[in-house]
């Protein structure tokens, strides 16, 4: 049985998790998918499951076969597909900003998107590899195939002193004990001038 974490993929990555295989996949959806705090989960069951009741599982009582869910028979019988494995009622309020985002990426395009973001990483890695500073390096692997919209900056001397100063200063980022910080050019909504533009930023906040 193989289950995967996508937390951060969903969104920022193209997926094939049909064509790859595996049992099953979850991920969140508040990030990438622009959902927000305390939005709804997602997951993904391989169809070759969808009609399987001899596996242990949650069952829940909006993964029921709608047909039969009110009779309350003292018997589980799923719904096909993913929707059997959902255990109560979704949420309504928190889909609907999921939803509207749904609709923006498949207008703008999942493979578009990442082509956009291949893009704006590397440029972003170029610009700070243009300071050859030893102020900071760069440990998010270089090769775009193994990375998403994120690079992982190390402060080995500067800490979170100046990841609260450029938070200050109207630049978004992401502190990781004990000395990285992360930054995301995320291109559903981050331009080439934005990543250009937190660059100087950056290199400016060594020198107060």
């Amino acid at each position: 049985m193989v289950g995967f974490d996508l937390a951060h993929t969903v969104g920022n990555l193209p997926l094939q998790l049909h064509h790859w295989g595996p049992d099953f996949a979850v991920w969140c959806s508040y990030k990438y998918l622009n959902g927000g705090p305390g939005c709804v989960a997602g997951c993904f069951v391989h169809e070759r499951h969808a009609h399987t009741q001899v596996r242990p599982r949650f069952a829940g009582w909006w993964g029921h076969d709608e047909a039969t869910r009110f009779q309350m028979g003292p018997e589980f019988h799923p719904m096909p597909g993913a929707e059997g494995w959902q255990l109560s009622n979704p949420p309504i309020l928190a889909l609907a900003p999921l939803r509207a985002s749904m609709e923006i990426f498949a207008e703008a395009g999942m493979d578009r998107l990442r082509a956009k973001s291949v893009l704006l990483t590397a440029y972003l890695e170029f610009l700070l590899e243009q300071s050859a500073s030893e102020n900071f390096s760069i440990i998010t692997p270089r090769d775009e195939r193994q990375r998403g919209a994120q690079l992982s900056i190390r402060l080995p001397r500067h800490g979170r002193a100046l990841c609260d100063q450029l938070a200050a200063a109207g630049v978004v980022g992401d502190w990781r004990e004990p000395d990285t910080f992360r930054v995301a050019a995320v291109p559903l909504y981050n331009s080439f001038q934005d990543v250009f533009r937190f660059v100087q930023r950056f290199l400016s906040a060594f020198s107060r």
